[in-house]
């Protein structure tokens, strides 16, 4: 399986940030899986939230489902501030290769933190929790979905383990404080405990904008190794996964029932 995660800048606007992402891929190549970044169609400020969320089905949603089927490859949109009635979540949008959506992951665990000499941002502001574990069917398997911030969370990556993942996808944007001392650790964390792949696509880095993403999109693989992981310059991360290595590890290294191990 190819998958594909495009770490790009945030721009001003959703038309914007779409073309950009468009540009990206018209020289990929073909993937299987495309993922995009967090809160990838506008600035990641609580500012922007109000202004820029769209409602399931909005010009956001057609787009991506367009990309998907140009593309002929699942899609895992990023992330997108998402309006439903007085409520705005930080959502995912997953389409199969014919542009269909088939499932969404709002973002479980808010990013409240206030680190002293640090990061201060809190997404309860403005945003509301999701409750679902989002893992959906492929042709390769099952595979998940979480947002930034979920990665903290173990239990949630034992639960998509016990429902049959052998990947999990995370939209992310890590910052200048928490980037440096936890991006690379969590995505090997994961990866390990639950003997998995974890690919994280990030934003670029653009030091001009009022959240400074850290950027190093990355893959890691059940053995808990970084396999491919980009500076923090707009990229590609393009890499032929081969799933069938979970199964070898859990073999090696037994965690869980019997049943857990397949």
């Amino acid at each position: 399986m190819r998958v594909l995660a495009v770490q790009k800048k945030t721009l001003g606007t959703p038309a914007e940030n779409l073309e950009r992402v468009r540009r990206m891929l018209e020289d990929a190549a073909a993937p299987d899986v495309i993922v995009l970044p967090e809160i990838f169609t506008c600035p990641y400020d609580n500012s922007c939230f109000p202004v820029f969320a769209q409602e399931e089905g909005g010009e956001v949603c057609r787009e991506l489902s367009k990309i998907a089927g140009e593309h002929h490859a699942w899609l895992v949109g990023g992330s997108v501030p998402e309006r439903e009635g007085d409520r705005i979540y930080n959502t995912s949008y997953v389409y199969d290769r014919e542009g269909c959506l088939i499932t969404k992951h709002r973002k479980i665990h808010l990013f409240d933190i206030d680190v002293p000499g640090g990061q201060y941002f809190k997404e309860s502001d403005v945003l509301s929790p999701g409750e679902q574990v989002t893992v959906f069917d492929t042709e390769f398997g099952k595979m998940g979905v979480c947002i930034c911030f979920d990665i903290r969370f173990p239990e949630l990556f034992l639960e998509m383990r016990k429902m049959g993942v052998t990947m999990v996808f995370v939209p992310a944007a890590f910052n200048m404080t928490t980037g440096p001392a936890h991006w690379e650790v969590l995505f090997r964390s994961r990866a390990m405990d639950q003997q998995i792949y974890m690919l994280g696509c990030s934003p670029a880095r653009d030091e001009t904008a009022s959240y400074v993403a850290y950027g190093h999109s990355i893959l890691t693989d059940p053995w808990g190794r970084v396999v491919r992981e980009l500076d923090e310059k707009e990229g590609l991360l393009s890499m032929e996964v081969d799933l069938s290595y979970a199964k070898t590890v859990r073999q090696q290294i037994p965690l869980g029932s019997p049943a857990d191990r397949m």
